[in-house]
């Protein structure tokens, strides 16, 4: 690049950040359209007085949380490794199996390296969307970048984990991925406080732009505490033939999550799946789903979900199909199982068919345990805490998710630690 045209792509990002940064003080007051409303000013911007310079200097308990929600800190079986402790990046980086085909860094540090990636910052998820998204561009505190090049295969899943270890704290973090054309991969992303934290927010703002022909599966899980404030704001844009699975796992008690992430299907033959396994304990007020906009000709879109509402938890499981082209396919499933009566779920399924030639179409279930389940169990040796055990984690099976076989049997090993302590 010559510096003429150098110094115009500067100004132009100079502009650009101007622009977003007047967006987004403007929107610092607007509540979101659902979820409780959160108090910015009740966390603090400064980090902890742990001092980490790698993922050896770990302390025992972060490792082992860690391990909770997917994360091999041995980085074995895994094509690249992101952890974030508060505000602090404390490793990134790829196998050399990998090198030259997949980048995975800050996403600060990316801005810096890259002029282009400006055009890719705020497309997707809009920075004025609520005060969440515009908090997160005022108070940014890295995120991944990650990029897979053209026509890659990585074979093992990639890795990121986004610690927080202060109490009371704001993490505010920013991931761009991109996958390039006919690329793929799989990546795990797990998210966890300290035990001691008992009060902070996360802001995840992940924009996710998905080239022809490329494929990303991408499975979040969430490990919070109660008194912790989630608020994941994602939005996907898919090229021809492109395929973006999510696969989201809450099963731990949480003050609030909200998110509602988007897919927008503009290409041609392009495929969006949201997957969701919820877990809703004590007081938790949760509140998720997801919307996919079928604007490509042939494009299909599902949203699936699997709640389990305890104790006086809130769930609300929401779904939007927008048939926007002709041959597009779309569904929306929802089941739940209550097993409180002071619990409640709240299935909320969307439909809207813009052309013709789209089909679209939903089924939402929700209800108790029968009784007789547990009589049959149980008149065959099986208590009746036992019982119902088996049945939630009958209930939450993973293979919704269609996962390859070796990546099931982690996200299924993650989730049988957490409803051992749970159940």
């Amino acid at each position: 690049m010559t510096n003429a045209r150098r110094c115009g792509v500067t100004k132009l990002s100079k502009m650009q950040e101007e622009e977003i940064r007047d967006r987004a003080l403007k929107a610092l007051d607007k509540k979101a359209d659902y979820g409780p409303d959160v108090d910015l000013s009740a966390f603090v911007r400064g980090a902890g007085d742990l001092e980490v310079k790698g993922l050896e200097d770990l302390p025992s308990d972060v490792r082992e949380q860690a391990v909770t929600v997917g994360v091999k800190l041995d980085m074995k079986e895994r094509a690249g490794t992101y952890f974030q402790l508060d505000h602090s990046v404390i490793f990134s980086g790829v196998s050399k199996y990998f090198d030259g085909g997949v980048e995975l860094i800050s996403t600060i540090e990316a801005k810096r390296k890259y002029d282009w990636l400006n055009k890719y910052f705020w497309k997707v998820v809009p920075v004025d969307a609520d005060k969440y998204t515009a908090f997160a561009a005022l108070e940014w505190d890295h995120g991944y970048f990650l990029r897979v090049a053209a026509r890659k295969k990585v074979t093992v899943p990639l890795q990121s984990c986004l610690y927080i270890h202060r109490n009371k704290l704001d993490q505010n973090v920013h991931n761009i991925i991109l996958m390039e054309p006919g690329s793929e991969a799989q990546i795990i992303t797990g998210c966890v406080v300290h035990p001691n934290v008992s009060k902070a927010l996360h802001v995840g703002i992940t924009e996710i732009y998905l080239m022809r022909g490329a494929k990303l599966t991408f499975t979040m899980i969430h490990n919070w505490a109660e008194g912790i404030d989630v608020r994941p704001r994602t939005g996907i844009m898919l090229e021809e033939g492109a395929t973006f699975i999510s696969n989201y796992i809450n099963l731990k008690p949480v003050g609030s999550v909200q998110t509602y992430p988007a897919a927008h299907c503009n290409g041609e033959n392009s495929t969006a799946i949201f997957n969701s396994l919820i877990y809703g304990n004590r007081r938790s007020v949760i509140d998720v789903g997801g919307k996919i906009i079928l604007d490509g000709r042939g494009s299909r879109g599902e949203v699936k979900s699997r709640v389990i509402a305890t104790g006086n938890a809130e769930v609300y499981s929401r779904g939007l199909l927008v048939g926007k082209q002709e041959k597009t396919r779309g569904h929306l499933e929802c089941r739940g199982l209550l097993l409180s009566d002071q619990a409640f779920i709240h299935a909320i399924p969307e439909l809207r068919g813009e052309a013709s030639g789209t089909e679209l179409s939903h089924e939402a279930a929700v209800g108790k345990i029968a009784e007789e389940a547990i009589y049959y169990l149980m008149a065959r040796g099986f208590s009746e805490e036992e019982a119902v055990s088996m049945i939630v984690r009958g209930f939450l099976d993973t293979r919704i998710f269609g996962l390859p076989e070796p990546l099931q049997k982690e996200v299924d090993h993650a989730i049988d630690i957490v409803l051992s302590s749970s159940l």
